[in-house]
């Protein structure tokens, strides 16, 4: 969300009527400084400001009981939105539908109704796409019901727009909330390839990481789950045994600190070519993304799921070949802006011989039965036994992404080249990578001039403006939350949705 705000506010100045006159950047704990520093000299003649209160920072993070957040919540916001339609203000929330601070969403928009300022909820994430564990988290912060949830992450109010950042998820805000949405891609101009000094010192840099003068395959990323580490690691194995996989960034939350470790522990036991986070902590002294990109030979995306999926824009630009799972939320996007990537790949299917099949059962039916026993009762009626589970008995081919982080693990034990000629026959394609791999022929996305007209600068800022100047019907329904909260409840919970690796932390 960063990456959005800065690549987006320079446009918004730009392009939104009437004009921008200041920015006033809000939230739980100060913004990075030297980002915020970079962040004003792109804002030229608009003044730009912070105010922080860590009751908006994440639920979680925080040890006072909900009556109280929710006090300094609305002290807060009555300080920094004192009058009604003074200056046409407008306030752009980020990913409310991720359930960190709700107390802060409901608040926000019974502030923005009273005082009737505009109130963008702008959706990155859900937190009912396979992150369960923040239910206990969510009705600890008051939002007892399903119903309460629905009603502040799709609120009925006339002062609201709900932008979205791609269009399936759009397709169903515009169903109930007619005028209100935008489907609103993320921003990706192409950007120039960083200069060749800064190119050579970040290459010089993952030497150093990596302790050795060998291939970097980068993966940029956090450390969580959902990304599908082990994936890249056994694609890289396969099909660029000399390489490292790296990755960027670091755990976000202490619930994916213990998949961190488990990763850690199996690299250090094992000796492969992996080298997590290399972007944690202070950034300042260390290569940028773009650079790291560049400096590296391959980009891998293996995620389970993903919202925009914006690095698979930034690989194009970046002028280096990309694998990456397809992801059926996403792809239709990708393929809209012109893009076209030909080692896209929907699954890899491993061979039932390389895990311990009957174990693996067991444990993805006590783990599924313990998640869906902590599901609300009324979402339960929406799942039906995951892609694995339905299986027969008998052990056949499976898709590496279905299994938990245990058996993945096992599968990543066996010698490469041994599981490899086990996998290739049930994966034709990945021969073929593997032959272009071996020399770095991997095949490279050009950049389409298509793309433009949707992901440039100039086109989100027009979409933005149009969102603010449309008036939404007098006439709203008063059921539109709890049936968008459903329609997504069934998408989210179908089978080809549902993954062991985010059942549980110690999957």
């Amino acid at each position: 969300m960063r990456r959005v705000i800065e690549l987006a506010l320079p446009s918004l100045v730009r392009e939104v009527k009437p004009r921008v006159e200041e920015i006033l950047l809000v939230g739980g704990e100060l913004p990075d400084m030297n980002w915020l520093n970079q962040l004003e000299r792109n804002l030229a003649g608009v003044a730009v400001s912070c105010k922080m209160e860590p009751a908006l920072g994440y639920f979680s993070e925080q040890h006072r009981p909900p009556s109280e957040i929710t006090n300094h919540v609305r002290a807060f916001l009555s300080q920094l939105l004192p009058e009604a339609e003074v200056k046409q203000d407008v306030v752009w929330a980020h990913n409310p539908g991720l359930g960190r601070n709700l107390i802060l969403t409901r608040e926000l928009v019974r502030h923005c109704a009273s005082r009737r300022f505009r109130l963008i909820l702008h959706h990155h994430d859900w937190w009912f796409d396979n992150r369960w564990q923040r239910w206990p988290e969510i009705r600890r912060a008051g939002f007892h019901s399903l119903r309460q949830v629905a009603q502040t992450v799709f609120p009925v109010a006339r002062e609201v727009r709900l932008i979205a950042i791609n269009r399936a998820d759009t397709g169903v805000l515009e169903r109930r909330f007619p005028k209100q949405v935008a489907w609103l891609p993320n921003p990706a101009p192409e950007t120039p390839l960083p200069n060749s000094k800064a190119v050579r010192r970040a290459r010089l840099w993952l030497q150093q990481q990596t302790e050795a003068k060998a291939p970097v395959w980068l993966m940029p990323c956090r450390l969580v789950r959902r990304k599908n580490i082990a994936e890249a690691l056994l694609l890289t194995r396969w099909l660029r045994p000399e390489a490292w996989l790296v990755t960027t960034g670091g755990v976000s939350s202490k619930d994916e600190e213990a998949y961190a470790r488990r990763l850690e522990n199996a690299v250090e036991k094992h000796g492969w070519r992996l080298r997590l986070a290399v972007l944690q902590g202070d950034e300042s002294a260390k290569p940028t993304v773009p650079e790291l990109m560049a400096a590296s030979e391959t980009i891998l995306l293996t995620s389970l799921q993903e919202g925009f999926g914006l690095p698979y824009i930034e690989a194009v630009s970046a002028g280096k070949p990309l694998i990456a799972r397809s992801l059926p939320n996403m792809a239709p996007d990708l393929g809209k802006f012109g893009f076209r990537f030909p080692q896209m790949y929907q699954e890899v299917l491993v061979a039932p011989c390389l895990f311990d099949w009957a174990a693996e059962q067991e444990r993805q039916r006590a783990l599924f039965a313990l998640w869906y026993g902590r599901l609300p009762r009324a979402c339960q009626k929406y799942v039906k036994k995951p892609q694995f589970l339905r299986l027969a008995r008998s052990p056949k081919p499976v898709a590496f992404s279905r299994l938990t982080l245990t058996a993945q693990l096992e599968v990543l034990a066996w010698p490469a080249p041994d599981s490899f000629e086990l996998c290739a026959p049930l994966n034709p394609i990945l021969k073929a990578w593997r032959s272009r791999a071996e020399t770095a022929k991997l095949d490279i996305s050009p950049w389409p001039k298509s793309a433009l007209k949707w992901l440039s600068g100039s086109a989100y800022g027009r979409s933005f403006s149009r969102m603010l100047n449309t008036s939404p019907p007098q006439r709203q329904r008063d059921r539109a939350s709890l049936s968008t909260q459903a329609e997504f409840l069934r998408v989210k919970l179908a089978p080809e949705n549902l993954y062991p690796l985010l059942w549980s932390t110690q999957s």
